[in-house]
């Protein structure tokens, strides 16, 4: 029997029928199934109304076949938890969506060089065109080795990585923050450090105590903590329990709002007695009391600074000069509110 166009198919249905019912050619339909962005905006909606009204879904692996490419990115982090690898995340998904690409993600649960390598290969198995391996550190080798079967890009501070590699400038953050102190008159400033391991939280303290060492001012010990509230109370609690502490610099938000806590529980007035910067702007931090003076993070800069060059490495034909690559650092932003202010006399 043969079916009348227009109909919803009850298998699937395909390319000829929905370019059929759209009054297009096969060769349209093939391009809006693969995101191709040179058709319009009235001939893409009336191929993917035809798409919808026959439940069309394309062929992935006869798209592969003829362009050689599986229109997928693989993602592989570490932490889903942590602010920035979320924010990275959902750059990538909605950048690698407007291109016409889907997003695989693998979640690694020790950052071991064979977990790492496991997942990406995982994902090439899967078929996808190229990885982003966002926070690339590892526990058990200082030289991240990946497999070579296609493009890698990796969103990370460092540069010690042999792939192209994008990330934010976490040593400038850290400097604005303590310039800004010691610019306001304080002595020194006291610092509540991230956890070892952590390329961010390392590469901030080291960038706070080379700003003091600088500036001839003296360089107190720093309180290591988790990155969560409680561990940045239970740090404040410690530091402000010398009187002469006037300014800390919390390695990222969520410990801030612990020590703006310990400082009221100490009566210790925020700015007042006691000025108090973090790092990466979240969204409530205007709403802490008083609002917090940090650093903002543009990590969407950096997911989409990580898939623009991947996605020119999949486009690149083979033998043709690699694309250029957009600057590897992005700068962050000092936000200053209320919760600084010059020392008391």
């Amino acid at each position: 029997m043969t079916r009348r166009p227009g109909t919803r198919a009850s298998k699937g249905a395909s390319m000829a029928d929905v370019a059929r019912l759209a009054g297009v050619s096969g060769q349209t339909v093939s391009r809006v199934a693969n995101g191709n962005t040179r058709v319009t905006a009235e001939t893409r909606n009336k191929v993917e109304a035809a798409m919808r009204q026959l439940g069309y879904r394309a062929n992935v692996a006869a798209r592969a076949l003829a362009t050689g490419k599986f229109a997928t990115i693989g993602v592989v982090t570490f932490n889903l938890t942590a602010v920035g690898n979320i924010r990275i995340v959902e750059s990538v998904i909605a950048g690698a969506q407007a291109s016409g690409y889907s997003v695989s993600l693998a979640v690694v649960d020790t950052p071991t060089e064979q977990d790492v390598r496991a997942a990406v290969r995982g994902l090439t198995d899967r078929a996808v065109d190229g990885v982003i391996v966002i926070e690339a550190r590892v526990l058990d080798t200082p030289h991240l080795q990946l497999p070579e079967e296609v493009p890698v890009v990796i969103a990370d501070s460092r540069s010690t990585h042999e792939h192209p590699t994008f990330g934010m400038d976490e040593a400038a953050g850290a400097r604005a923050a303590v310039g800004h102190l010691l610019e306001l008159g304080h002595r020194t400033v006291h610092h509540v450090a991230g956890p070892p391991g952590s390329n961010p939280a390392e590469r901030r303290r080291a960038a706070w105590k080379r700003m003091l060492q600088r500036a001839g001012r003296p360089v107190p010990q720093p309180v290591v903590g988790d990155w969560s509230p409680e561990s940045g109370y239970q740090a404040a609690r410690q530091l402000l329990s010398d009187e002469t502490t006037t300014a800390v610099f919390a390695a990222n938000d969520q410990m801030a709002a612990g020590v703006l806590r310990a400082a009221e529980e100490l009566a210790r007035r925020v700015p007042e007695d006691l000025s108090v910067v973090g790092y990466d702007d979240l969204d409530i931090t205007p709403y802490f009391s008083p609002p917090l003076t940090t650093v903002r993070q543009d990590l969407g800069a950096v997911g989409s600074r990580c898939l623009d060059h991947l996605l020119a490495m999949i486009e690149t034909p083979a033998g043709a000069p690699p694309a250029p690559a957009a600057s590897r650092l992005v700068h962050p932003e000092l936000v200053v509110r209320s919760s600084t202010a010059p020392p008391r006399r």
